[in-house]
Protein backbone atom coordinates (compact mmCIF):
# COMPACT_ATOMS: atom_id res chain seq x y z
CA UNK A 1 0.00 0.00 0.00
CA UNK A 2 1.55 3.39 -1.00
CA UNK A 3 2.47 5.80 1.76
CA UNK A 4 0.35 8.97 1.89
CA UNK A 5 2.05 12.16 0.77
CA UNK A 6 3.28 14.23 3.68
CA UNK A 7 3.45 17.58 1.91
CA UNK A 8 1.05 20.27 0.74
CA UNK A 9 0.76 19.71 -3.01
CA UNK A 10 -0.76 23.13 -3.61
CA UNK A 11 2.08 24.85 -1.78
CA UNK A 12 4.68 22.88 -3.73
CA UNK A 13 3.06 23.89 -7.01
CA UNK A 14 2.96 27.51 -5.87
CA UNK A 15 6.68 27.49 -5.07
CA UNK A 16 7.49 25.72 -8.33
CA UNK A 17 5.48 28.35 -10.18
CA UNK A 18 7.43 31.13 -8.51
CA UNK A 19 10.71 29.52 -9.57
CA UNK A 20 9.61 29.02 -13.17
CA UNK A 21 8.23 32.55 -13.21
CA UNK A 22 11.50 34.01 -11.96
CA UNK A 23 13.98 32.08 -14.11
CA UNK A 24 11.92 30.71 -17.02
CA UNK A 25 11.58 27.09 -18.03
CA UNK A 26 15.05 26.66 -19.50
CA UNK A 27 16.69 28.55 -16.63
CA UNK A 28 15.06 26.45 -13.91
CA UNK A 29 16.60 23.26 -12.54
CA UNK A 30 14.77 20.64 -10.55
CA UNK A 31 17.29 20.96 -7.74
CA UNK A 32 16.30 24.65 -7.42
CA UNK A 33 12.66 23.64 -7.04
CA UNK A 34 13.64 20.92 -4.61
CA UNK A 35 15.54 23.47 -2.53
CA UNK A 36 12.68 25.98 -2.52
CA UNK A 37 10.08 23.37 -1.62
CA UNK A 38 12.15 21.40 0.84
CA UNK A 39 11.46 18.18 -1.04
CA UNK A 40 14.01 15.79 -2.44
CA UNK A 41 14.18 15.49 -6.21
CA UNK A 42 12.99 11.91 -5.91
CA UNK A 43 9.83 13.07 -4.17
CA UNK A 44 9.27 15.75 -6.81
CA UNK A 45 9.66 13.29 -9.65
CA UNK A 46 7.45 10.78 -7.89
CA UNK A 47 4.67 13.28 -7.30
CA UNK A 48 4.78 15.41 -10.45
CA UNK A 49 6.98 13.70 -13.03
CA UNK A 50 9.92 15.36 -14.77
CA UNK A 51 10.49 19.11 -15.19
CA UNK A 52 8.33 19.25 -18.29
CA UNK A 53 5.40 17.53 -16.59
CA UNK A 54 5.73 19.80 -13.54
CA UNK A 55 5.73 22.91 -15.71
CA UNK A 56 2.71 21.64 -17.61
CA UNK A 57 0.88 21.29 -14.31
CA UNK A 58 1.90 24.78 -13.18
CA UNK A 59 1.03 26.31 -16.56
CA UNK A 60 -2.33 24.57 -16.66
CA UNK A 61 -3.32 25.79 -13.20
CA UNK A 62 -2.17 29.34 -13.98
CA UNK A 63 -4.11 29.38 -17.24
CA UNK A 64 -7.23 28.12 -15.48
CA UNK A 65 -6.82 30.84 -12.84
CA UNK A 66 -6.62 33.58 -15.49
CA UNK A 67 -9.82 32.37 -17.12
CA UNK A 68 -11.50 31.99 -13.73
CA UNK A 69 -10.52 35.52 -12.76
CA UNK A 70 -11.93 36.91 -16.00
CA UNK A 71 -15.14 34.91 -15.59
CA UNK A 72 -15.57 36.28 -12.08
CA UNK A 73 -15.51 39.84 -13.43
CA UNK A 74 -17.30 39.34 -16.74
CA UNK A 75 -20.25 37.13 -15.89
CA UNK A 76 -23.36 37.55 -13.82
CA UNK A 77 -25.61 40.51 -13.41
CA UNK A 78 -27.86 42.23 -15.88
CA UNK A 79 -27.26 43.46 -19.41
CA UNK A 80 -27.63 46.97 -18.00
CA UNK A 81 -24.41 46.43 -16.03
CA UNK A 82 -22.49 44.72 -18.84
CA UNK A 83 -20.55 47.75 -20.08
CA UNK A 84 -19.56 48.63 -16.52
CA UNK A 85 -18.32 45.06 -15.99
CA UNK A 86 -16.36 45.19 -19.23
CA UNK A 87 -14.82 48.55 -18.30
CA UNK A 88 -13.91 47.32 -14.84
CA UNK A 89 -12.19 44.25 -16.26
CA UNK A 90 -10.18 46.20 -18.82
CA UNK A 91 -9.00 48.64 -16.15
CA UNK A 92 -8.30 45.78 -13.76
CA UNK A 93 -5.82 44.31 -16.25
CA UNK A 94 -4.12 47.69 -16.66
CA UNK A 95 -3.93 48.28 -12.90
CA UNK A 96 -2.74 44.74 -12.18
CA UNK A 97 -0.02 45.15 -14.80
CA UNK A 98 1.04 48.49 -13.30
CA UNK A 99 1.38 46.85 -9.88
CA UNK A 100 3.92 44.36 -11.27
CA UNK A 101 6.86 46.54 -10.31
CA UNK A 102 9.26 43.61 -10.64
CA UNK A 103 8.16 43.41 -14.30
CA UNK A 104 7.83 39.65 -14.21
CA UNK A 105 5.03 39.76 -16.75
CA UNK A 106 2.40 37.07 -17.14
CA UNK A 107 3.42 33.43 -16.78
CA UNK A 108 0.99 32.56 -19.58
CA UNK A 109 2.77 34.94 -21.95
CA UNK A 110 6.25 33.93 -20.79
CA UNK A 111 5.59 30.21 -21.04
CA UNK A 112 3.93 30.56 -24.43
CA UNK A 113 6.76 32.67 -25.84
CA UNK A 114 9.42 30.28 -24.58
CA UNK A 115 7.84 26.91 -25.29
CA UNK A 116 4.85 26.97 -27.64
CA UNK A 117 6.97 26.59 -30.76
CA UNK A 118 8.35 23.26 -29.57
CA UNK A 119 5.89 22.01 -26.94
CA UNK A 120 2.46 21.02 -28.30
CA UNK A 121 1.00 20.77 -24.79
CA UNK A 122 1.85 24.41 -24.04
CA UNK A 123 0.75 25.53 -27.50
CA UNK A 124 -2.63 23.83 -27.10
CA UNK A 125 -3.23 25.07 -23.57
CA UNK A 126 -2.28 28.62 -24.52
CA UNK A 127 -4.69 28.59 -27.46
CA UNK A 128 -7.45 27.17 -25.26
CA UNK A 129 -6.89 29.92 -22.72
CA UNK A 130 -6.99 32.69 -25.31
CA UNK A 131 -10.14 31.25 -26.85
CA UNK A 132 -11.79 31.02 -23.42
CA UNK A 133 -10.94 34.65 -22.66
CA UNK A 134 -12.22 35.71 -26.06
CA UNK A 135 -15.47 33.82 -25.48
CA UNK A 136 -16.02 35.65 -22.19
CA UNK A 137 -15.40 39.02 -23.84
CA UNK A 138 -17.67 38.03 -26.72
CA UNK A 139 -20.49 37.17 -24.33
CA UNK A 140 -20.14 40.47 -22.49
CA UNK A 141 -20.08 42.47 -25.71
CA UNK A 142 -23.30 40.75 -26.80
CA UNK A 143 -24.84 41.83 -23.49
CA UNK A 144 -23.67 45.39 -24.14
CA UNK A 145 -25.29 45.26 -27.57
CA UNK A 146 -28.56 43.97 -26.17
CA UNK A 147 -28.66 46.91 -23.78
CA UNK A 148 -27.72 49.40 -26.47
CA UNK A 149 -24.26 50.32 -25.19
CA UNK A 150 -22.43 48.96 -28.25
CA UNK A 151 -23.60 49.23 -31.85
CA UNK A 152 -25.58 46.15 -32.89
CA UNK A 153 -24.08 46.36 -36.39
CA UNK A 154 -20.58 45.71 -35.04
CA UNK A 155 -19.22 42.16 -35.12
CA UNK A 156 -18.98 41.05 -31.46
CA UNK A 157 -16.42 38.35 -32.27
CA UNK A 158 -14.09 40.88 -33.89
CA UNK A 159 -14.52 43.31 -31.00
CA UNK A 160 -13.74 40.53 -28.51
CA UNK A 161 -10.59 39.62 -30.45
CA UNK A 162 -9.56 43.29 -30.55
CA UNK A 163 -10.03 43.72 -26.80
CA UNK A 164 -8.10 40.53 -26.07
CA UNK A 165 -5.22 41.77 -28.22
CA UNK A 166 -5.25 45.10 -26.40
CA UNK A 167 -5.29 43.42 -22.98
CA UNK A 168 -2.40 41.11 -23.85
CA UNK A 169 -0.61 44.12 -25.30
CA UNK A 170 -1.06 46.06 -22.07
CA UNK A 171 0.66 43.22 -20.22
CA UNK A 172 3.50 43.17 -22.75
CA UNK A 173 4.22 46.90 -22.72
CA UNK A 174 3.83 46.95 -18.94
CA UNK A 175 6.59 44.36 -18.67
CA UNK A 176 8.72 46.63 -20.84
CA UNK A 177 8.36 49.37 -18.24
CA UNK A 178 5.62 51.60 -19.67
CA UNK A 179 4.32 53.83 -16.86
CA UNK A 180 0.96 53.24 -15.13
CA UNK A 181 -0.65 56.40 -16.54
CA UNK A 182 0.03 55.23 -20.08
CA UNK A 183 -1.37 51.78 -19.30
CA UNK A 184 -4.54 53.37 -17.92
CA UNK A 185 -4.74 55.54 -21.02
CA UNK A 186 -4.54 52.47 -23.25
CA UNK A 187 -7.42 50.93 -21.30
CA UNK A 188 -9.47 54.13 -21.67
CA UNK A 189 -8.76 54.30 -25.40
CA UNK A 190 -9.67 50.64 -25.95
CA UNK A 191 -13.08 51.25 -24.40
CA UNK A 192 -13.55 54.56 -26.21
CA UNK A 193 -13.08 53.01 -29.66
CA UNK A 194 -15.83 50.45 -29.12
CA UNK A 195 -18.57 51.49 -31.57
CA UNK A 196 -21.50 53.15 -29.86
CA UNK A 197 -25.01 53.14 -31.31
CA UNK A 198 -25.80 55.96 -33.70
CA UNK A 199 -28.31 58.47 -32.25
CA UNK A 200 -31.82 57.93 -33.49
CA UNK A 201 -33.60 60.60 -35.53
CA UNK A 202 -35.79 61.45 -32.57
CA UNK A 203 -32.67 62.13 -30.49
CA UNK A 204 -31.61 64.78 -32.99
CA UNK A 205 -34.92 66.68 -33.02
CA UNK A 206 -34.97 70.11 -31.50
CA UNK A 207 -37.40 70.61 -28.61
Amino acid sequence: MPRPRSFDEGRVLELAREQFWATGYAGTRMDQIAASTGLGKGSLYGAFGDKSALFHRVFDEWSAAIVGQAALRLTGGSDEEAFARLSTYVHFVAENTAEDTDRRGCLLAKGTAELAQHDPVIARRSAETMNALMALLHKEILACQRHGDIDNNADPAQLAALLLAVLRGIEAVGKAGVDPRTLAGIADSALAVLPRPAPSSTDCQLP
